[in-house]
């Protein structure tokens, strides 16, 4: 009798479920991002009528526009210490259902300081979920993670504009700001929905102790992202104001501000792709910067007659942000790595980057005019150029450390 060879078998359906997780995490990823800024766009949306509504100080009204900074450099800080007690699934899971917590709480409540706390809760959920993203893209993507980092920015800057656009007519067509600001809970709700299933076996991490601000490779992207969100920031906060005082009409100003949006995402979309194809990313630092300025110098001197390529300029240089989360998940061996200079530059930074929209605004109370405060953001973008050349270099943290 003639025994059949045993036939292996096929690798395809083990290969077809890799790709299904793989979808599930990019999915999970994907809706995480929508949530990143959505929570804080929406509420600068309706800030006047939250205002209204609690009777806010103006002091209390300021502390608002500037406590996701503030949180983010707190929280993201303690990331890397969540990550040695749990799975990166586990605290992504956790940090979506604390913003949905957050953001349902202060829609509920007619305290002040009830709702300052319930927004610092929200941000810690989108603190830890900023530091994390970038391990967890290297950790599923490691072949694509330029790529899934830019499909993520992209994300992460449409559902920044979407609550911007969308807050204010959803809190008219229902009555309410509370209404407005509380619908992103449910978002945030929906994006834990990936992580469920996918984090209920917990496994501990290996202690690390990386000390990334004793390198300084971690210095050098602290003070790139510090200075590219300084940037981010005062522009958000600023450059309708600018338009504005160039006469142009509140309605054309609010459309420019949307349009360095518009051409950024492009740019968000291509600029980690671009990144992790080359080994030197010094062309691209020095690009990036080069716009930037440009369009500073630009509305420094003539914001009404090139309104529009100063936008397309300021769209460019925001391209900054996603290169320096590529950089972020280029510039580690491991994912501890990883978790430990992404909480360092993030933490570092937006300490740095809280101090934008403040410092533009008090030049321009001493000056009354536009070109100091500017002055200011060329000298950022300065400080951002030496910065990104330091780290452009092919290396890691790791050995900053170790060595």
């Amino acid at each position: 009798m003639t025994l059949a060879p045993t036939v292996p078998a096929p690798a395809r359906p083990i290969i077809e479920a890799r790709t299904v997780s793989r979808g599930f995490v990019l999915a999970g990823i994907l809706l995480v991002a929508l949530n990143l800024r959505a929570a804080i766009t929406g509420l600068g949306a309706l800030l006047p009528e939250v205002t209204n509504g609690l009777h806010l100080s103006g002091t209390v009204a300021g502390l608002i526009t500037t406590l996701p900074a503030l949180s983010f450099a707190a929280f993201g800080a303690f990331t890397p210490h969540l990550t040695r007690r749990f799975s990166s699934t586990q605290i992504l899971l956790g940090s979506m259902v604390v913003l949905a917590i957050g953001q349902g709480a202060r829609v509920v409540t007619d305290s002040s300081l009830v709702f300052l706390i319930s927004t610092a809760l929200a941000m810690s959920g989108i603190a830890v979920a900023n530091v994390l993203l970038p391990a967890l893209v290297r950790e599923h993507f490691p072949h694509r993670a330029g790529l899934v980092t830019g499909i993520y920015t992209m994300t992460l800057i449409a559902g920044s504009a979407a609550a911007a656009a969308a807050s204010v007519p959803i809190a008219h067509a229902l009555g309410s700001w509370r209404a407005g600001l509380g619908v992103w809970a449910l978002l945030a709700a929906v994006a834990a929905l990936p992580w469920i299933g996918r984090a209920l076996p917990g496994t501990r991490q290996r202690k690390s102790d990386l000390r990334v601000g004793r390198t300084r490779l971690g210095w050098g992207m602290a003070l790139y992202f510090g200075a590219q969100s300084l940037s981010g920031y005062a522009t958000m906060g600023w450059l309708a104001q600018i338009f504005r005082d160039a006469s142009f009409s509140p309605a054309n100003a609010g459309l420019l501000l949307a349009g360095v949006t518009t051409f950024g995402l492009p740019i968000a979309l291509l600029m980690p792709t671009l990144a992790g194809r080359r080994k030197d990313l010094r062309p691209l630092v020095l690009g990036l910067s080069t716009a930037m300025i440009l369009a500073y110098l630009g509305l420094a001197f003539s914001p009404h007659t090139g309104a529009l390529l100063w936008v397309a300029l300021l769209g460019i240089g925001q391209g900054a942000f996603p290169l320096a989360l590529a950089m972020i998940g280029m510039r580690a061996r491991t994912r501890d790595g990883i978790v430990a200079l992404s909480a360092f530059a993030q933490s570092t930074g937006y300490v740095i980057a809280a101090l934008g929209p403040l410092v533009v605004g008090m030049l321009h109370d001493l000056t009354g005019a536009w070109q100091i405060p500017i002055g200011f953001l060329v000298a950022a973008a300065i400080v951002q150029v030496f910065a990104g050349l330091a780290v452009a270099r092919p290396r890691f943290v790791e050995d900053g450390v170790s060595g």
